[in-house]
């Protein structure tokens, strides 16, 4: 299955600004990454001397070969095999030791990093969450925030440390034996090192292809499960079951690709570690031979290369995991440089909005160049007035409250609130001055008395109960068996319509804002519900600047004006009875709806 996002795992050449961009994140510890790195280097060297001490205890042995094995063992050097020990566990210990140090390091890099992230997905207007695929952004950030994690931690500790014991036993092998050694050491290391990388570089297309089936599988699971009634509805669950597994082949194909090529890639590097060790041993026996070299010589090379190539065959483990986690990082990093459109201007001050008088002054707005929505658009709201919008569906009603609230800019004129444009203010003290009932309220999955509470988190009770009261939420409040502890299930799924309205509305009388936004608040609603929230409605936007965006013309006839739009411009405005004596299109959509009404109504007289 080919995606948008297939441009976006396209092969290239490792992005070292990423590297470098993680340095910060080492400074804030700068103690303890330095403690680090010198107890990286003493577990080394005291790793590096472990074949030495073995190469003098074989030499001693060789050397006593015809004494008794009691005047043998007399003769071995006690401090020499306690020596023997120590440096081994010495080796592991200070290893150990580093990584308990380090380990605030990295998962404080891991923090800061998710923090950073979730804090700028807020600040990406909306076209972008619209237009996101939730499922593949979780992994995404997943994916990344553990890479940076492995990135930090094995660089510095596996990547680092692998190249100083190649250096000391390169060192160490031209001055106890000849250049020839040290030359051959060098030589199998640089081998293994280049096929280690362009074999990785190779596989590269199917890690990313397999990160992207990973992607697509688990948005196109997550997109059926959020819609969970809708599958219900349509009995469509064997064709979701087709699809989700439609996705999981191809993952499943690009997991195997990824698979057969790691096998590849494992068994030529265990070619050329066996036959570097072959040629160093060979090597070794022919002077053992000669003469030229004691057998502790020969186990002393014996160990240093296999010393030598375990971490080295761990090194290309870890450059594999790299190349993945800097894929992985790649895509969280777009997520965090992704531009956001509507940002504060460098000079911008807090809003004031003193009674929030509100006016839009030939306002034009256009999702795309070819999608024009509104144009031209003006009027004004005097502080406290309400004002209803309506107008044909994709008329640009909705669009109107997203530019006033700014989750876009407009593309021509001004929105200002008390003369200050929007543009001008930060968007915290803007949307801060704004409270919004929407059409589809979606809660959070958690108890009443948060989602009532997210109005404003720091409310004390007594202020949460008024909420409550003067939402009429106390009697559906009374019958929970838990009361506000009641949990509202994933974006409120447990609660009816009105239920969720209700709460809405208690949500915004906590915040208590000098304006009010109702976006089609009871267009879905039945009359007896619609009468309660509308009761609760009136209560709420008293003193209040209002913007009512209507689709049934009954909820707004007490609206102070009434504008009506049709293909992105004011056709009509005045109030319900001007409106209604000039005979034009809402006059014709309250006809309309009248009759609507008369024949429900008769229908259920029937």
């Amino acid at each position: 299955m080919r995606t948008r996002r297939d441009s976006e795992y396209r092969g290239g050449p490792v992005n070292w600004r990423i590297i470098i961009s993680l340095l910060p994140f080492l400074m804030e510890f700068r103690g303890r990454v330095m403690l680090a790195l010198g107890l990286l280097a003493l577990a080394k060297v005291a790793g590096v001397l472990v074949p030495v001490a073995l190469k003098f205890i074989v030499d001693h042995f060789e050397t006593r070969g015809l004494e008794s094995p009691a005047e043998v063992l007399v003769a071995v050097p006690l401090a020499l095999l306690i020596g023997y020990g120590a440096l081994r566990f010495t080796s592991v210990f200070f290893g150990e030791l580093r990584d308990a140090v380090f380990a605030r390091v990295a998962e404080r890099a891991m923090r800061r990093v998710s923090l950073k992230v979730f804090e700028h997905l807020h600040r990406l207007d909306l076209g972008f969450h619209l237009s996101r695929q939730t499922g593949g952004l979780a992994r995404d950030i997943e994916r990344g925030t553990t890479g940076i994690s492995f990135l930090l931690r094995f660089m510095l500790f596996n990547i680092v440390p692998t190249l100083l014991e190649i250096g000391l036993i390169t060192v160490i092998m031209l001055v106890a034996f000849d250049a020839s050694f040290a030359l051959t050491v060098l030589a199998a290391v640089a081998v293994y090192v280049i096929f280690s990388i362009y074999v990785t570089e190779w596989r590269n297309r199917f890690v990313r292809e397999s990160n992207q089936m990973d992607n697509v599988s688990n948005t196109r699971a997550m997109d059926s499960l959020l819609n969970y009634e809708t599958v219900k509805y349509f009995g469509n669950e064997a064709y979701e079951a087709r699809e989700y597994d439609r996705n999981l082949e191809a993952w499943e194909e690009a997991r195997m690709k990824n698979r057969l090529s790691l096998a590849g890639l494992n068994s030529g590097q265990a070619f050329i570690i066996a036959a570097s060790i072959t040629v160093m041993m060979i090597m070794a026996a022919h002077r053992v031979a000669a003469g030229q070299m004691t057998l502790g010589d020969l186990v002393m090379i014996n160990a240093y290369m296999i010393q030598l190539f375990m971490p080295l065959n761990f090194l290309g483990f870890v450059y594999r995991e790299i190349r993945e986690a800097l894929i992985n990082i790649e895509r969280l990093f777009k997520l965090m440089y992704q531009p956001a459109r509507v940002v504060d201007a460098a000079d911008a001050t807090e809003l004031k909005p003193d009674g929030g008088a509100i006016r839009f002054e030939h306002v034009s707005y256009a999702y795309t160049e070819d999608r024009p929505i509104l144009k031209d658009v003006s009027f004004e709201i005097p502080a406290g007035q309400k004002l209803a919008i309506v107008g044909p569906s994709g008329a640009g009603k909705s669009t109107i409250a997203r530019l006033l609230f700014r989750f876009y800019d407009v593309t021509e004129g001004r929105i200002t609130i008390n003369g200050q444009d929007i543009r001008s203010v930060t968007q915290e003290s803007l949307r801060r001055a704004i409270g919004v009932v929407p059409q589809d309220t979606v809660l959070f999955n958690d108890t009443v008395r948060y989602n009532i509470a997210y109005g404003r988190p720091d409310a004390s009770e007594a202020e949460i109960l008024r909420a409550v009261r003067m939402a009429h939420l106390e009697g559906f409040i009374a019958s929970l068996p838990q009361g506000l502890e009641t949990q509202v299930g994933e974006r409120g799924l447990k609660l009816s319509g009105g239920e969720k309205q209700r709460i809405a509305i208690a949500r915004v009388l906590l915040k208590d804002p000098p304006i009010l936004v109702l976006d089609e608040a009871t267009s879905s609603l039945d009359s007896h519900a619609e009468k309660v929230i509308l009761d609760a409605l009136n209560e709420v936007s008293q003193r209040r600047t209002t913007l009512a965006i209507a689709h049934r013309l009954s909820t707004i006839v007490d609206a102070d004006r009434i504008i009506v739009l049709d293909g992105g411009r004011i056709v009509e405005q005045g109030s319900h009875a001007q409106l209604l004596a000039q005979g034009g299109t809402y006059a014709q959509l309250w006809t309309h709806q009248q009759q609507e009404r008369i024949a429900a109504e008769s229908a259920l007289v029937e």
